[in-house]
């Protein structure tokens, strides 16, 4: 077949004025924002990550920096903005995507290595140069790459804790969630949260190492902790929050104002004592642990979803790190009651799909259906089994 010599599809960065796609996102604008704050900053090189604060698998609208900044709406990328350069790195499921969102201001890198980005930096950025990032927003593997990538180099992996793509972002930025938190029914959980905190603090002190704290960076562990829930990133039943548990006590960090009525009283309801849930505020989560780190302590995290953010608050010799903290671990294994759920769950999500294969026979033959409607039906039927909150992703829909 004879292959088309022009895709309008696309942009064409080698015509004069450049042809762009009518899905490219202009960001002349928001490059020249961000740069005015670099150069206040004495910033050279900006690095921006497609993850949120707790390295989690989808992020909420509110987290999509590099979304907003470069206009590429891919699940995984990294960008990098220099004074007069950008560049955009992702991997092959999104080539096609950047090229249709990105405009002209956007350098597309085809690899997704560290090593591929250093060496980038290492181009464009002068000796003695300041390349800095949101420490919050990255792994402590991701950090340490960066750092060895940079080592020697006389350029400074310079941590800021100001965001500077949210700084730019200002008011336009969505706001964060102010949906409900709410308890899970007993029913669903099989074990409440007082025996779950129980059988963390076991595991501390029968550990050899005597941790004297767990803490809880990834979003599952503190809601399968406390047996509650939320919808602050799509199509995971989660809400930001962050949990210190000692021997003693237990801090959760969260907006306060969401948790619902029953939500308050079930995690208010060991106070004062052991079991007693001190509500702080989400953002007080870095100044609670350094100050907690001064002590006799040791913390025990799972470096998966710590950034190194809080990582670098606790001294090296007070840490004790796993890949998974002991709740991720806990969580895993499910129990009894738990696996009765799930297999519940699954019939009830096969009645739907057999009810969509059925509709799919009968429509069609008609010519009435393509991917896009076929996708809105399944979710449909899907919301009308009982105990539905909807799909676990958006639906993928293919066919031919």
């Amino acid at each position: 077949p004879q292959v088309l010599s022009t895709r309008n599809d696309i942009r064409d960065c080698s015509m004069d004025p450049p042809y762009l796609p009518p899905t490219a996102t202009n960001t002349t604008v928001r490059l020249a924002v961000l740069r005015g704050i670099m150069r206040t900053q004495g910033v050279h090189a900006y690095i921006v990550p497609s993850t949120d604060a707790h390295m989690s698998e989808y992020i909420s609208e509110r987290d999509a920096r590099l979304g907003w900044l470069t206009g590429f709406t891919g699940s995984a990328g990294t960008a990098v903005v220099t004074q007069d350069k950008a560049a955009l790195w992702t991997d092959s499921r999104y080539w096609t995507q950047a090229e249709r969102e990105l405009d002209c201001n956007w350098e597309l890198q085809r690899t997704t290595s560290i090593e591929s980005i250093g060496m980038w930096i290492l181009k464009v950025v002068p000796a003695e140069g300041n390349v800095s990032l949101d420490p919050f927003l990255f792994s402590i593997d991701t950090w340490n790459s960066y750092s060895r990538a940079l080592d020697g180099s006389s350029r400074t992996l310079l941590p800021l804790e100001t965001n500077l793509v949210d700084q730019a972002w200002g008011d336009q930025r969505p706001p964060p969630s102010s949906s409900e938190i709410y308890s899970l029914p007993a029913e669903f959980t099989g074990s409440s949260w007082q025996e779950k905190v129980a059988g963390i603090r076991q595991q501390m002190e029968q550990h050899v190492q005597h941790p004297t704290a767990v803490l809880l960076s990834g979003l599952e562990e503190t809601a399968w902790l406390f047996n509650l829930r939320g919808d602050d990133i799509p199509y995971n039943p989660v809400f930001y929050s962050y949990t210190l548990l000692t021997n003693t006590t237990i801090s959760l960090f969260v907006e306060e104002s969401r948790l619902s009525v029953a939500a308050r009283e079930s995690l208010g309801s060991g106070c004062p004592g052991p079991l007693c849930v001190e509500l702080q505020e989400y953002g007080q989560v870095s100044a609670h642990l350094r100050l907690y780190a001064q002590g006799n302590v040791t913390v025990w995290l799972g470096t998966e979803y710590t950034t190194y953010g809080l990582y670098s608050i606790i001294p090296q010799e007070k840490l004790l790190e796993e890949n998974y903290s002991p709740v991720m671990m806990a969580k895993a294994v499910k129990n009894a009651h738990e696996q009765e759920m799930l297999r519940a769950a699954h019939v009830r999500d096969a009645v739907a799909v057999i009810q969509y294969l059925l509709w799919l026979e009968k429509t069609v033959p008609q010519g009435q259906v393509d991917e896009f409607s076929g996708a809105q039906h399944i979710d449909a039927l899907r919301w009308t089994q009982e105990h539905s909150r909807g799909p676990s992703f958006q639906s993928i829909s293919a066919s031919g």
